[in-house]
């Protein structure tokens, strides 16, 4: 007994003809009709009464229909099933700020890999608004972006808060800045600031904290790691999440640091955003809630566990 044979008898039951099932099913109709006599044969029963005006059900059959109709919908579970193991053991993309990528991205990686040994990861680093179009179309499964406190959410989307911090000044240990415990915005000025581009949140913060006034000089790079990099090297300043600091190896090993920005009370939000759907892969909905999990362990923020270091 085969499946397409099982298949058969229910489309020439719904169908009512061995001609249109025929049809249906691309078989020419002798090829139909042979492959259905094969399994009344196996069966010893006649499934259909054939006449002139079509084909039906005989009386045996309606008793074995209920039968065929299960079969046939655990051969659809079986390859759903298979089909979403395919789905898990291909890949899940992650679009990212790359806010926060070593003490949250970094180890939900490192853990999901050990529980899904055959699934790719697949991080992008993009703008807010290239992750959320990603996200809609279907090209990312998982984003993470930032939010200005107070930022309305964008709908189609659900949105889990990871973490919350606050805006910081990131420097080299030897630079003027790191002298005090906080960076007046006045200070912030006498350096080579270095600026995210527009369309990231803290290129829109920046230049509402700034009010018009201009830094000394001033660089524009794409995302936070390049810009780390660039104050490691000694180019100037930059402005981050703290959680965007706080564990990065530069900052780890000593070649950065971080300063608050004095008399701001503003918070940024970290947030993990995927597209409202029925139905999601096994693996993204299990990477999904390694984050939150991470997040949860890391008590929603960075700077609450641990103060910037004395100057």
């Amino acid at each position: 007994m085969r499946t397409e044979q099982l298949e058969y008898i229910a489309a020439v039951t719904r169908l009512g003809s061995l001609r249109r099932a025929a049809e249906e099913m691309r078989l020419s109709q002798p090829a139909l009709s042979e492959t259905v006599r094969n399994l009344e044969r196996e069966l010893g029963v006649d499934l259909l009464e054939r006449k002139r005006s079509g084909a039906t059900m005989s009386a045996e059959g309606r008793e074995l229909l209920p039968h065929i109709v299960r079969v046939l919908e655990a051969v659809d579970r079986l390859r759903a099933a298979a089909g979403e193991q395919h789905r898990i053991s291909r890949m899940v993309r992650v679009g990212t700020v790359n806010a926060a990528t070593v003490p949250l991205l970094v180890p939900v990686v490192r853990r999901f890999r050990t529980s899904h040994p055959v699934t790719q990861v697949e991080v992008v680093g993009a703008q807010q608004t290239d992750i959320l179009r990603a996200l809609s179309e279907g090209g990312f499964d998982l984003g993470l972006v930032n939010h200005l406190d107070g930022d309305d959410t964008p709908t189609g989307f659900e949105s889990t808060r990871l973490l919350h911090g606050r805006p910081v000044v990131c420097v080299r240990p030897d630079s003027p800045l790191a002298a005090g415990p906080t960076v007046s915005v006045s200070d912030l000025l006498t350096q080579p600031l270095i600026a995210m581009r527009a369309g990231y949140v803290m290129h829109r913060y920046v230049h509402r904290l700034l009010d018009g006034r201009t830094p000394s000089f001033s660089y524009s790079t794409d995302g936070a790691e390049m810009g780390k990099l660039m104050v490691a090297e000694g180019l100037g300043a930059t402005v981050l999440p703290d959680f965007s600091v706080v564990g990065d190896p530069l900052e780890r090993h000593g070649t950065l640091t971080y300063r608050p920005i004095e008399n701001d009370t503003t918070r940024v939000l970290l947030m993990l955003q995927r597209r409202r759907a029925e139905s999601v892969p096994q693996a993204a909905q299990d990477l999904y809630e390694a984050f939150v999990r991470r997040a949860r362990e890391l008590g929603g923020s960075l700077t609450e566990r641990r103060t910037p270091p004395a100057p």
